[in-house]
């Protein structure tokens, strides 16, 4: 083996080891480390467990405030929950989201619709905005409640990768058919 094919060799390995640590680096973005760092709620772990882990450490309640994060309970579809900020209030049953990992895996979805579809207007279902339908997407999701953080919420670091998927706040419940969700 000449000096020229040994070089070509070592390159080609160089090359395909620098590739693979910028694809391992170019991580997607899970809804509870997202939540963590937006809304400064120090829990770890899957979504499904923050309700449990929140208590005795942070208020908890069934009523949204701005900062808070909504905590989704796992069901089949979703079996670690999910977890989101809420970034404003519309009306008494009507909130915007800032999350992670829901429309599409790893992307970043902002103000987009939450609507409180429980009988008892308590904030235990709600129906999410959703992407592929450009709409509230079909399916009722049952909530653990609010985890309240008692300061501000924070804006998306700078540094994580961001995938703006949609801005939701002005799209209608009415007249349109969801596909999926």
């Amino acid at each position: 083996m000449n000096i020229q094919s040994l070089t070509a060799r070592f390159a080609l390995v160089l090359s395909c080891v620098l590739m693979t640590t910028g694809v391992a680096q170019a991580r997607l973005l899970q809804c509870a480390p997202f939540a963590r760092e937006v809304s400064g709620i120090e829990i770890r772990g899957n979504a499904n467990t923050w309700w449990g882990q929140a208590e005795g450490r942070y208020e908890r309640g069934q009523a949204p405030m701005v900062g808070a994060v909504m905590a989704f309970k796992a069901i089949r579809k979703m079996p670690v929950g999910h977890v989101a900020m809420v970034s404003r209030i519309v009306n008494e049953r009507e909130v915007l989201l800032t999350h992670a990992n829901w429309s599409r895996p790893g992307g970043i979805e902002r103000d987009v619709r939450a609507v409180d579809v429980s009988p008892a207007g308590d904030w235990s279902e709600v129906r999410v905005w959703y992407a592929g339908n450009g709409d509230l997407g079909t399916t009722v999701y049952p909530l653990a409640g609010f985890i309240y953080s008692g300061k501000a919420p924070a804006a998306a670091p700078a540094d994580l990768p961001v995938q703006v998927i949609a801005t939701a706040a002005a799209v209608s419940v009415h007249g349109t058919t969801p596909v999926a969700d």
